[in-house]
C-alpha cells in the first residue's frame, strides 16, 4: 500500500533527518518509559515546530519529558508553574528601575528559551494564559510596546489537569487552537512501571527526576534547518483530500457544536509529515493521518450537548468521525 502513495525515492538530506529522529526517539525513551505514544507526539510537534498540550494528572513523568526533550537538542529549558495569581508580567517579562543609574532595564521572563514548560496551564485565570498567545503564535514578546523576537528554536509544551479537578479554567479558545497536537498521558502499563522501579535502584537520587542517561543529539541553533527538510515529505493528493474530507465531517456531524477550521486540516498535515519521518519514510499515509486525527483535532471540537449526556468523550466521537470518512484507496 505504502508504494501507491509514493514511489520517489528519499534525498540524502531527508534520510539524515529520519536517522536523526530515530536517534532523538530512542534517546528519550531511554529516560521516559512506558509512554511510547507521548514521546513520539512531542517529536512530532517538535520536528514540526509546534506546541503541545498535555493532559493527565499529576505525577506521570511531563517535567521528565520536557527536561530530557531540551537535553536532546542542547537546549536551554524553563518551567513557569502556573498559579490562581501568576502575573502576565511573570511569563513574558517587564522593565525593572534600577536605581544605581536611574534607568529601567529589561528584565526577561522565562519565555525566552528554546523548550518552555507551561506547567498546569489551566491553574491560572484566562488573562495570565492568554499571555501566552503572542509568544505561542508570533515567537515575540511585546514588552512596553516594543517587539522582542525569541531565539530558534521555541517550543511550548503546556500540561494541564482534568477539569473535573478543583481550581481549574479552561483554556481560551484561541489559545487551544495554537497548540499542534493535544496528547493524553495515562498511566504506565504493570510491566513499565515495574521498569521503572527497578531502575530507580541504580539512581543516586532517588527522589529526583534523572536525565543523566539522556544524550544530546543535535544542536538547539541547528534544529530549524532539520524542520525545514520536512517539507520534502510527498504527500499525495489523495491523502489532502482524506484530511479536508475528516476535517469538513466535523462540521457536520451533529455531535460537534463546533466543528475544526481551516487551521485543523494545515496541523494535520504538518504533524503527519513529522510522524512519517519518525516511521522512516519519505511520504505520508493515510495510516499517519489517522493515527493523528484525536491528537489534532480534540482540542479543536466542541461537543454538542448530547453527546455529553451520553457519556461520549471526545475520543469516542473521534473514532466516530475516522469510521464515517473511508481511507483513501491506493
Amino acid at each position: 500500500m505504502s508504494e501507491a502513495f509514493s514511489n520517489q525515492a528519499m534525498s540524502e538530506p531527508l534520510q539524515q533527518l529520519c536517522r536523526l529522529a530515530a536517534a532523538l526517539r530512542q534517546a528519550v525513551q531511554r529516560v521516559i518509559i512506558g509512554q511510547e505514544q507521548v514521546v513520539e507526539e512531542a517529536l512530532i510537534a517538535l520536528l514540526a515546530g509546534g506546541h503541545i498540550l498535555i493532559e493527565g494528572v499529576p505525577g506521570l513523568g511531563k517535567t521528565l519529558l520536557v527536561e530530557t526533550l531540551a537535553k536532546t537538542i542542547s537546549g536551554d529549558y524553563q518551567r513557569i508553574q502556573f498559579t490562581p495569581d501568576l502575573l502576565p508580567a511573570d511569563i513574558t517579562g517587564s522593565m525593572v528601575y534600577d536605581p544605581s543609574d536611574g534607568r529601567f532595564k529589561l528584565r526577561r521572563g522565562p519565555v525566552f528559551t528554546h523548550v518552555l514548560l507551561a506547567d498546569e496551564i489551566n491553574r491560572a485565570p484566562a488573562k495570565t494564559q492568554a499571555a501566552l498567545l503572542e509568544v505561542m503564535q508570533e515567537r515575540q514578546v511585546t514588552i512596553e510596546g516594543k517587539p522582542l523576537p525569541l531565539a530558534p528554536p521555541f517550543m511550548v509544551l503546556a500540561t494541564q489537569n482534568p477539569f473535573e479537578q478543583e481550581g481549574t479554567y479552561h483554556l481560551p479558545e484561541a489559545q487551544l487552537d495554537r497548540f499542534l497536537l493535544n496528547s493524553r498521558i495515562n498511566y504506565p502499563s504493570q510491566a513499565a512501571e515495574q521498569a521503572l522501579l527497578e531502575r530507580l535502584l541504580s539512581w543516586k537520587q532517588p527522589l529526583a527526576n534523572n536525565t543523566d542517561a539522556a544524550q544530546a543529539i543535535l544542536a538547539a541553533a541547528d534544529l530549524p534547518k532539520w524542520q525545514q527538510l520536512l517539507l520534502e515529505v510527498v504527500v499525495d493528493q489523495r491523502i489532502v483530500r482524506y484530511v479536508l474530507a475528516l476535517v469538513r465531517k466535523t462540521r457536520e456531524m451533529e455531535q460537534f457544536a463546533v466543528g475544526a477550521g481551516p487551521r485543523a486540516g494545515i496541523a494535520l498535515l504538518v504533524a503527519a509529515r513529522a510522524r512519517a519521518v519518525l516511521h522512516q519514510r519519505g511520504y505520508v499515509l493515510p495510516e499517519d493521518i489517522k493515527a493523528l486525527a484525536p491528537a489534532v483535532l480534540r482540542h479543536r471540537l466542541q461537543r454538542s450537548p448530547a453527546p455529553e449526556i451520553d457519556g461520549l468523550t471526545s475520543d469516542d466521537l473521534m473514532a466516530q468521525l475516522l469510521q464515517r470518512v473511508p481511507l483513501p484507496r491506493e
